[in-house]
């Protein structure tokens, strides 16, 4: 069977996917996963919601992953080269969160950077999610670089992510020092995904299920959270304790508790 058109070239606005996909080849990645009962963070939403005020679930799955990795510093690093290869860890928490977008009538995937994490409270968090997912992608500043991408030719495209991503220092503001990526408004339970980045999340959807409460059989809503590390940087056990912070700040979320993180407070 023919397909109805011969092949063409790949769409410009593939190409950043492209290259970056290109660049992480070297990466050694391992998977990761957890339930994680969203009992409270949906009764927040639920209440936030009827305020008047919108959280997404990835801003929760955000502010709690900043919080581990700024108590995992091991984890909130980088890695370059092979032969003599050089690690790079920060002192601040930097998200590189994918977006579902459409540039030039096209649906791609776009990556932002929300920095700063470390010491950002939920709505600073939310707001930086509602920048990126309210504006538009063939105007904001943000994404110039990917526009640029699309626009340079073969080899220069390929030459040029990878001259602007190599260095160390500029990894935070470009690529994150973490990643997230969320499938969970369709009905995916779970996936797993390589952000580029020492730790890269995979959010899948919440459902009721049966959980095991204090000796019984309860419904509560579980969420599927995946975490993939790279092994050149951190072992098995270095990502299960920040998938556990992560798990533990989801399941025990306040609003209060997360201000107590955000600003470095402790009570007496």
């Amino acid at each position: 069977m023919t397909p109805a058109a011969g092949p063409r070239p790949m769409a410009p606005e593939r190409r950043h996917t492209l290259y970056f996909l290109g660049s992480i080849r070297s990466f050694s990645p391992v998977f990761l996963d957890t339930e994680v009962d969203m009992g409270r963070v949906a009764a927040h939403r639920q209440a936030a919601r009827a305020g008047g005020r919108r959280y997404s679930v990835v801003a929760y799955v955000l502010l709690a992953a900043a919080r581990a990795l700024a108590a995992h510093p091991e984890a909130n690093a980088a890695v370059r080269g092979r032969r003599r290869p050089r690690v790079a860890r920060y002192e601040s928490v930097c998200a590189k969160l994918t977006l579902d977008r459409t540039l030039n009538g096209r649906r791609i995937v776009l990556s932002a950077v929300l920095p700063g994490l470390e010491s950002a409270d939920l709505d600073a968090v939310q707001e930086q999610i509602d920048h990126f997912r309210d504006g538009d992608p063939a105007r904001m500043p943000e994404f110039a670089g990917a526009r640029l991408l699309h626009r340079l030719p073969w080899p220069l495209g390929p030459l040029a992510f990878r001259l602007a991503s190599a260095p160390l220092r500029r990894r935070p503001e470009l690529l994150g020092t973490f990643a997230v990526t969320s499938l969970g408004h369709r009905p995916v339970d779970a996936f797993h995904s390589v952000g580029g980045t020492t730790v890269t999340l995979g959010v899948g959807r919440i459902a009721d299920r049966p959980v095991a409460v204090d000796g019984e059989v309860a419904i509560a809503p579980v969420m599927r959270l995946s975490l993939a590390f790279d092994h050149r940087v951190i072992d098995g056990a270095e990502a299960a304790d920040v998938l556990a912070d992560i798990k533990d700040g989801l399941e025990r979320f306040t609003v209060a508790k997360a201000m107590v993180e955000a600003t470095g407070e402790r009570s007496g």
